[in-house]
């Protein structure tokens, strides 16, 4: 099991590319992986024929054998040769995983070599065949528009809308009971999936060992939303308007930059400080939350940051993240300002020392120039790890932030 990310300690098979005793050539693609962060395709680092040794739906810790390429005469030919400590790990997992009970159980009879190997011949993506596999399509029936016929997301997209539902093989399993003495009428019991799962493990942990307190204070976006008004009114068709939580971002990493005790972490009873400071930016997904990180923001243009944070978000909402784009983060923003909240308390995302939770820029009476005015205001939330970071440390760091949202010229460079 290849670690696929800085946090991955155990991925789950979603689907073999190859077939047992297929010949593999070095950097095809091999086997879809979910981690922690996102699924992907691992592609072989080596050529020779392959030997799978753990099947789908299998959640190994990362160093699990789960394939051989080429001879290897000690290689057994259905598991690892440390068959028990990967047994050990392998069931409570299991027992988590999103996939049906049928997946997660020991491998049923293999299916007729006619049928594995007509599927196994169609030329399609991997993000084509996970959707496939979601909506119950048979790849046979589409017809694919990539490079040489193949299928690509649009194509499964396209033939999934005319086809009539089915059921997904990899839905989460879910149950139903009528126990009206409750109350609550008929009560259905979803899996969560493996991604939700170790985000309520990770939170769970964070919120029991970590020591936090936070800090609010307002900021004053009037300069901030005429500046971004003006920008919007003079962009070009199609040009990218940076967002108030780009300006966020941006703000953030200077102040970082100058106050490196926060651009660090509480790590095994050490602290950890970073050369690199990489905001990571909070994204809802379908049923998910992703962090995708905005690597050396200090360094980037507010309308650099812009684009990535765009783009990035896009690739969440499609489901085509990868691990390296949600790893390395030093730092991170979560908004939920958008749904009109005013103010939350986030969740630090260990071992990071700090996490900004950004409120709804809105319009209300405000002291200023020794007048009471209509100003638009906006909330921030420091939630800090007392272990490295203590009040002082992120007092200051919550100013000099709300310093810089209101000189917003001062992003521009």
């Amino acid at each position: 099991m290849p670690r696929l990310s800085d946090s991955m300690e155990e991925g789950t098979i979603v689907r073999w590319l190859k077939r047992d005793g297929d010949e593999v050539a070095r950097g095809e693609e091999l086997v879809e992986i979910e981690t922690d962060k996102a699924t992907m395709a691992y592609e072989s680092d080596t050529a020779g024929t392959l030997k799978i040794t753990a099947q789908e739906g299998a959640t190994l810790p990362v160093g699990a054998r789960i394939a051989v390429i080429g001879d290897d005469d000690a290689a057994p030919s259905a598991a690892p040769a440390a068959a028990a400590p990967v047994a050990e790990v392998e069931a409570p997992a299991a027992a988590a995983a999103p996939d049906p009970p049928a997946l997660a159980a020991a491998p049923s009879p293999p299916a007729p070599a006619s049928a594995s190997a007509s599927s196994e011949r169609v030329k399609a993506s991997p993000i084509a065949r996970r959707i496939a596999g979601e909506i119950g399509l048979d790849l046979q029936s589409v017809s694919g528009s990539g490079p040489g016929g193949r299928i690509v997301k649009a194509d499964v997209e396209g033939a999934g809308a005319a086809a009539p539902a089915i059921a997904p093989a990899s839905a989460p399993a879910t149950t139903s009971s009528g126990d009206e003495t409750s109350g609550r009428g008929t009560i259905t019991a979803t899996e969560p999936t493996r991604t939700q799962t170790l985000i309520a493990r990770r939170m769970s942990e964070s919120r029991a060992t970590v020591p936090s307190f936070t800090l609010q204070i307002s900021v004053d976006m009037t300069t901030a939303t005429t500046l971004r008004a003006e920008l919007k009114a003079t962009a070009a068709e199609g040009q990218a308007v940076p967002t108030i939580n780009d300006m966020v971002v941006k703000a953030s990493a200077l102040a970082l930059r100058e106050q490196p005790q926060a651009n660090g972490a509480w790590r095994d009873g050490k602290f950890e400080h970073y050369s690199r400071v990489n905001v990571g930016v909070a994204v809802a997904g379908t049923g998910t939350l992703v962090v995708p990180t905005v690597f050396d923001a200090d360094a980037k243009t507010l309308a650099e940051i812009s684009a990535e944070t765009g783009a990035l978000a896009e690739r969440v909402r499609s489901g085509t993240i990868t691990p390296p784009q949600t790893s390395g983060g030093t730092f991170t923003v979560s908004n939920l300002g958008m749904f009109g909240v005013r103010s939350f308390e986030a969740v630090i995302n260990t071992p990071q020392a700090a996490i900004l939770a950004v409120g709804a820029v809105e319009q209300r009476p405000a002291v200023y120039a020794g007048e009471i005015e209509a100003r638009m205001l906006m909330e921030l939330t420091l939630a800090c790890d007392h272990r490295i970071l203590y009040g002082a440390d992120g007092a200051k760091l919550l100013a000099r932030i709300k310093a810089l949202l209101e000189a917003p010229l001062s992003l521009a460079s």
